[in-house]
């Protein structure tokens, strides 16, 4: 048996209205200052209200910052830091999708620590300590509530990562409430993201790729794909919006310690360059990605295609079956009204070369694919999505 190790979140509680509650589940931990971030649009829809009304009814003076976008960029990460520096918070809560929580993470650290970010990025290069840190998730695509990594857009283009248990919060609190407004396309391609750090996980060359990541990615693919239709056509679901939730935390602890690979890697220009949804992003290039791969990880993708696809445990033969789960997530896609090509998200051909040069920066994820991918594949990768 191999050596590995396995980190996640201390606390996790999944139950419905828990995002109301922060008071009583988190309060004494954040202590009496607490830096809640999250984005315009959640804070416009009041879903935090009810969860600052209990903390400052257990004592908590709450700060506000709700200007994280998509995306989110190292200007906006260090006023959050200001803003937490200037109220002299004791803790900080992350309320909202992968954005808002990649930038609490980092707050937390930065605030905690006084550490020079340009030191932390990277695999365990932060040295902490940091803040007391809560995670609220809105969305179930990204897992961040769970996972070790935070990533932050750089000047125009360049998304950098850190990745360090220091960084994983104390608590996650998982509201399937919190997420029934959330769009169909939103709800589809954040669905999708999940799936792909399953998928990923599973099959990452990573050196730390281990039985209990493998075992979650499977679980997620099996909440994943079983619920994943109901909760576009039926937004206001909230078994199968659970059910998702629960997939995308499984997902995120998977990856977290079986790290993702060229999916992500491609995905991030195209984010990056033209700003499409990193989920969408993903969704663009997966079966492209899983084409490539498919010599050298058949064995593994024909492992978990019944999982989130049973009606292909009929389907004899390894390699059959993985081409037959590689299509049917291209179908997903489809099925679920999401664009499939890149020119759909008006990407131009010329600049798919530049993309495949951009996508090379990604180093500390293309070395967890399990095929090796040089500038050469990632272009020619990019124009059979194009």
């Amino acid at each position: 048996m191999q050596a590995f190790k396995f980190n996640t979140t201390k606390s996790i509680i999944f139950r419905p209205s828990a995002s109301a509650e922060l008071g009583e589940i988190a309060g004494a931990l954040l202590g009496e200052s607490v830096l809640l971030i999250t984005d315009p649009g959640l804070r416009k829809l009041g879903l935090c209200d009810k969860g600052i009304a209990s903390l400052e009814a257990s004592g908590c003076n709450v700060t506000i910052f709700d200007e994280v976008e998509a995306d989110p960029s190292r200007t906006t990460l260090e006023a959050a830091v200001e803003a937490g520096k200037s109220a002299n918070v004791t803790g900080v809560i992350g309320f909202g999708g992968g954005s808002s929580m990649d930038v609490a993470k980092l707050a937390a650290l930065l605030i905690g620590s006084g550490e020079d970010l340009d030191e932390a990025w990277g695999v365990e290069m932060a040295k902490g300590p940091r803040l007391p840190l809560v995670l609220v998730p809105t969305t179930a695509g990204t897992g961040s509530e769970v996972t070790s990594v935070s990533i932050i857009t750089v000047g125009d283009e360049e998304k950098r990562g850190v990745s360090s248990p220091v960084i994983l919060p104390d608590i996650g609190v998982l509201d399937a409430e919190l997420t029934l407004g959330l769009p169909a396309p939103i709800t589809a391609a954040t669905g999708v993201d999940a799936m792909v750090h399953a998928i990923e996980a599973y099959a990452s060359a990573n050196a730390n790729n281990n039985p209990v990541s493998r075992m979650l990615a499977r679980e997620a693919l099996r909440h994943l794909g079983a619920n994943i239709r109901t909760v576009v056509a039926e937004p206001g679901d909230v078994d199968a919006r659970g059910a998702m939730l629960l997939g995308s935390m499984l997902a995120g602890q998977a990856f977290a310690n079986s790290p993702v690979a060229a999916v992500h890697a491609l995905a991030y220009p195209i984010g990056g360059t033209f700003h499409i949804p990193h989920g969408l992003s993903n969704a663009l290039v997966l079966p492209h990605v899983l084409r490539f791969n498919a010599p050298d990880a058949y064995a593994l993708y024909a492992e978990i295609a019944a999982d989130a696809f049973p009606e292909l445990a009929s389907i004899e033969g390894s390699q059959v079956r993985c081409s037959a789960f590689i299509d049917a997530l291209a179908d997903l896609s489809s099925e679920l009204g999401m664009p499939t090509r890149l020119r759909d998200v008006d990407i131009p051909e010329n600049a798919l070369p530049k993309m495949a040069s951009d996508a090379m920066l990604q180093a500390r994820l293309l070395v967890n694919n399990p095929r090796a991918v040089s500038e050469a594949d990632a272009l020619q990768i990019y124009k059979a999505a194009w």
